[in-house]
């Protein structure tokens, strides 16, 4: 059974805190597809589920060890079928 921590939705602050990077990574990362949000508030603002954390960090990990947000970019989109 799912932790209730899974269920967990973060507004956009929140994530990149608990990702290590700052809210404009995090916004730049969805403008260049490599990241959706979960859901939005009844207001519009963007919630991050556990995965979408973990995948901020994953995005990190790859651009420290050398990889362009455009590789990251073309990997996500051969390995998971993804597109912008």
């Amino acid at each position: 059974m799912k932790d209730e921590k899974d269920k967990e939705l973060l507004q956009i602050g929140e994530a990149a805190k608990k990702a290590g990077v700052s809210v404009q990574s995090v916004q730049n990362y969805i403008m260049l597809g490599l990241l959706r949000p979960a859901g939005k508030t009844p207001g519009g603002r963007r919630l991050f589920n556990r995965q979408a954390v973990d995948r901020i960090v994953l995005i990190r990990k790859m651009n420290q060890s050398g990889y362009t947000l455009r590789a990251i970019r073309e990997l996500f989109v051969q390995r998971f079928g993804e597109s912008k």
